[in-house]
């Protein structure tokens, strides 16, 4: 990405990503996503801020202009998500994005529902569908007019029940602005299998388009044929996308990119590489 020029799609907003303290998540390429369309300052909050510094340090060394400031922080904790919300609007005058990235899964995600406890079946729950709605509730108070705020949704079994939860939050989040006419407007993004730490052990690894998946790489994944891994910049692409005006009558939708995963293709008999 760095080698692109620089685009404008988010020139002068100031945006609000949850859940980016890995290297290899979808929120982490999210936030040099939006650095390189131009964002002017990005809050990136994770509960985890190990990592965080090495993104600091990658931002400050490609893009001089953008402000970065470490959350530390829950997104599950509701005074977390107010008052970051409202520190965003205090320094900078506005808030134009949020994305709700934070997400995973309690207990693992190969986890079956006859082996899953109680305890983590909530705690997905909480997990997935509280730091969503959390920020529903505050981020739009904040924000200025035509922002964009994206709770991320997975495909992952485990979570589908959390997951599901999420569109409905979207879509009646995108119902209650559009009502209010405060100009925000709400949308899903819903990925397929991304290489991230937390989808190693769903992942082989004896191959080199599985262990370095290109864009469109359609590979093998257990029993079944022709799955596609994405690499987290297709993601990122499309919530750059929702967050930027040219989504301006994009409301209330679910964004399914997952390679064709769960399109009625005859996926199976796929075991090409590359688009």
């Amino acid at each position: 990405m760095s080698a692109t020029p620089r685009g404008i799609r988010l020139k002068d907003q100031v945006c609000i990503v949850t859940g980016a303290g890995s290297q290899r998540g979808i929120g982490w390429a999210t936030v040099m996503k939006f650095a390189h369309e131009g964002a002017r300052h990005i809050y990136v909050m994770d509960i985890a801020t190990g990592e965080l510094p090495g993104l600091v340090a990658t931002l400050h060394e490609r893009y001089l202009d953008v402000k970065v400031a470490i959350v530390e922080a829950d997104a599950t904790d509701e005074d977390a998500i107010k008052s970051v919300c409202e520190r965003a609007l205090e320094e900078t005058g506005r808030l134009d994005v949020v994305f709700a990235n934070a997400g995973g899964g309690k207990g693992g995600f190969s986890t079956l529902v006859k082996d899953m406890s109680v305890d983590d079946f909530m705690g997905t729950l909480k997990l997935n569908v509280l730091s969503c709605f959390l920020a529903a509730k505050y981020a739009p108070q904040a924000m200025s007019k035509f922002a964009a705020f994206i709770p991320r949704q997975d495909l992952y079994i485990v979570n589908t029940c959390s997951k599901a939860a999420i569109i409905s939050v979207a879509r009646n989040a995108a119902e209650e602005n559009l009502i209010l006419r405060n100009g925000v407007r709400v949308n899903a993004v819903c990925p397929g299998i991304v290489r991230t730490g937390l989808t190693d052990l769903l992942i082989p690894t004896g191959n080199d388009s599985a262990s370095n998946p290109t864009p469109g790489a359609i590979v093998r994944i257990g029993l079944a044929e022709g799955r596609s891994i994405l690499v987290l910049p297709e993601i990122a692409n499309v919530v750059c996308f929702l967050a930027s005006t040219e989504s301006s009558y994009v409301i209330g939708q679910s964004y399914v990119v997952d390679g064709g995963l769960t399109a009625p293709l005859p996926m199976g008999k796929l075991q090409t590489n590359g688009p």
